[in-house]
């Protein structure tokens, strides 16, 4: 049976931890920042952990 492909979306979007955690970057940051508190911009430069049923979801698309 062949390989199973990495999904090229998510291999830019997720990291996966030494401990299996999926890590991912909070959406956001990207523009229209002018008009956002800094506290909230604060938050949004800290990743956070997927969790739940989408992680196997991503493994799976990741191909882990």
């Amino acid at each position: 049976m062949p390989k199973q492909k990495t999904h090229s979306g998510c291999k830019k979007r997720f990291h996966l931890t030494a401990s299996g955690q999926v890590k991912f970057a909070r959406p956001g940051k990207g523009h229209f920042l002018t008009k956002k508190s800094k506290a909230n911009k604060r938050k949004l430069r800290k990743g956070s952990y997927i969790s739940g049923k989408n992680v196997q979801n991503i493994k799976s698309l990741l191909a882990k």
